[in-house]
Protein backbone atom coordinates (compact mmCIF):
# COMPACT_ATOMS: atom_id res chain seq x y z
CA UNK A 1 0.00 0.00 0.00
CA UNK A 2 1.48 3.38 -0.97
CA UNK A 3 2.24 5.94 1.72
CA UNK A 4 -0.44 8.64 1.46
CA UNK A 5 1.74 11.72 2.12
CA UNK A 6 1.65 13.23 -1.39
CA UNK A 7 2.31 16.97 -1.18
CA UNK A 8 4.31 19.91 -2.45
CA UNK A 9 7.05 21.00 -0.07
CA UNK A 10 7.40 24.70 0.79
CA UNK A 11 10.12 25.35 -1.82
CA UNK A 12 8.18 23.68 -4.65
CA UNK A 13 9.36 20.06 -4.66
CA UNK A 14 6.70 17.38 -5.25
CA UNK A 15 7.06 14.65 -2.61
CA UNK A 16 5.73 11.20 -1.76
CA UNK A 17 7.56 8.80 0.56
CA UNK A 18 6.55 5.58 -1.20
CA UNK A 19 4.75 5.25 -4.54
CA UNK A 20 3.72 1.66 -3.86
CA UNK A 21 4.18 -1.56 -5.80
CA UNK A 22 3.08 -1.97 -9.39
CA UNK A 23 1.87 -5.49 -10.10
CA UNK A 24 -0.30 -8.19 -8.57
CA UNK A 25 -0.84 -7.43 -4.86
CA UNK A 26 -1.87 -11.08 -4.32
CA UNK A 27 1.76 -12.13 -4.72
CA UNK A 28 5.22 -11.98 -3.16
CA UNK A 29 6.53 -8.69 -4.56
CA UNK A 30 4.99 -9.52 -7.93
CA UNK A 31 6.11 -13.16 -8.02
CA UNK A 32 3.94 -16.30 -7.75
CA UNK A 33 3.31 -16.67 -4.02
CA UNK A 34 3.02 -20.46 -3.84
CA UNK A 35 6.35 -20.99 -5.57
CA UNK A 36 7.99 -18.20 -3.54
CA UNK A 37 6.95 -19.88 -0.30
CA UNK A 38 8.31 -23.22 -1.57
CA UNK A 39 11.64 -21.54 -2.37
CA UNK A 40 11.76 -19.93 1.08
CA UNK A 41 11.10 -23.30 2.72
CA UNK A 42 13.75 -24.94 0.46
CA UNK A 43 11.12 -27.29 -1.02
CA UNK A 44 12.63 -29.48 -3.77
CA UNK A 45 9.60 -28.78 -6.01
CA UNK A 46 10.31 -25.05 -6.14
CA UNK A 47 11.43 -23.60 -9.47
CA UNK A 48 13.00 -20.31 -10.53
CA UNK A 49 10.86 -17.29 -9.58
CA UNK A 50 8.16 -16.37 -12.09
CA UNK A 51 5.59 -13.55 -12.14
CA UNK A 52 2.16 -13.84 -10.57
CA UNK A 53 -0.66 -13.82 -13.10
CA UNK A 54 -3.37 -11.95 -11.17
CA UNK A 55 -4.77 -8.51 -11.88
CA UNK A 56 -2.10 -5.86 -11.74
CA UNK A 57 -2.16 -2.51 -9.97
CA UNK A 58 -0.40 0.58 -11.30
CA UNK A 59 0.70 3.04 -8.58
CA UNK A 60 2.34 6.38 -9.18
CA UNK A 61 2.08 10.16 -9.20
CA UNK A 62 1.56 12.83 -11.82
CA UNK A 63 3.44 16.09 -11.24
CA UNK A 64 2.40 19.30 -12.97
CA UNK A 65 5.30 21.76 -13.07
CA UNK A 66 5.91 25.41 -13.81
CA UNK A 67 7.80 25.33 -17.12
CA UNK A 68 9.83 28.44 -16.24
CA UNK A 69 10.97 27.46 -12.74
CA UNK A 70 10.71 23.66 -12.90
CA UNK A 71 8.93 23.68 -9.55
CA UNK A 72 5.84 21.61 -8.83
CA UNK A 73 2.45 23.29 -9.19
CA UNK A 74 0.31 20.23 -8.49
CA UNK A 75 0.83 16.57 -7.60
CA UNK A 76 -1.79 13.84 -7.95
CA UNK A 77 -1.49 10.31 -6.58
CA UNK A 78 -2.85 7.60 -8.92
CA UNK A 79 -3.77 3.98 -8.28
CA UNK A 80 -5.34 2.07 -11.15
CA UNK A 81 -6.57 -1.51 -11.29
CA UNK A 82 -6.24 -4.39 -8.89
CA UNK A 83 -7.23 -4.56 -5.24
CA UNK A 84 -6.27 -0.96 -4.41
CA UNK A 85 -8.40 0.74 -7.08
CA UNK A 86 -11.07 3.06 -5.76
Amino acid sequence: MPTADTRILEKGTAYQTDIGMCGDYNSVIGMNKENSIKRFLKNKDAVKHFPAEGEGTLSGIIVETNTKTGLAKNVIRIIDGGSLAK
